[in-house]
């Protein structure tokens, strides 16, 4: 990703530790850095004197600043010990590249996890037909059972939901009647 021209911002980490812009002219911090990050805004960090590329430094020390500092931790220890024990290990080529992909499937699926998070039952279609199918069973059902008809009204008065729920009492009670009907021949 990088910024709305499609340039990478460069950073230049001073001596005395601080971050300057060269893309603003302005001196930032790691706050900044960590919003263009959520920003998408491509930047790479250079040691000012060295010309060196230090973004990976950078970006462990936002994560550390940001495990430490927020409270909010989102590396669980066990991942934290398992990931130190991939060091020198020969799998420890594979670890960044799968780390990198399961990030971007997450990333690609991140949109349908929030709206399955923040779906509640009001807002899922298919909670809503849930409940109207369970009005229309209890409104079956009180053309049976006597006391059910006052349970069988769904809490919101949706006039079209009562006209279906009128109209399959209709529907039951002339099916009780021929079925009486019939009992009686």
């Amino acid at each position: 990703m990088s910024d709305a021209k499609g340039e990478t911002v460069v950073i230049k980490k001073y001596a005395n530790r601080r971050l300057y812009n060269t893309k603003s002219s302005s001196y930032i911090t790691l706050d900044h850095l960590a919003k263009m990050t959520r920003e998408g805004v491509d930047f790479k960090v250079l040691d000012a004197k060295t010309g060196t590329d230090i973004t990976h430094q950078i970006l462990t020390q936002i994560i550390m600043e940001e495990e430490s500092v927020s409270g909010e931790q989102m590396l669980p220890v066990n991942f934290l010990r398992q990931l130190i024990s991939m060091y020198g290990n020969s799998m420890q080529g594979l670890v960044p590249h799968y780390l990198e992909a399961s990030m971007d499937q997450f990333r690609a699926n991140q949109s349908k996890l929030r709206e399955a998070f923040e779906s509640s039952l009001g807002n899922n279609p298919l909670a809503k037909l849930a409940q109207q199918n369970l009005a229309m069973f209890k409104a079956a059902a009180s053309a049976f059972v006597p006391g059910l008809a006052d349970d069988a009204k769904p809490s919101s008065h949706d006039k079209e939901q009562d006209d279906e729920i009128a109209q399959l009492r209709k529907q039951m009670a002339e099916m009780q009647a021929k079925l009486d009907k019939l009992g009686k021949s």
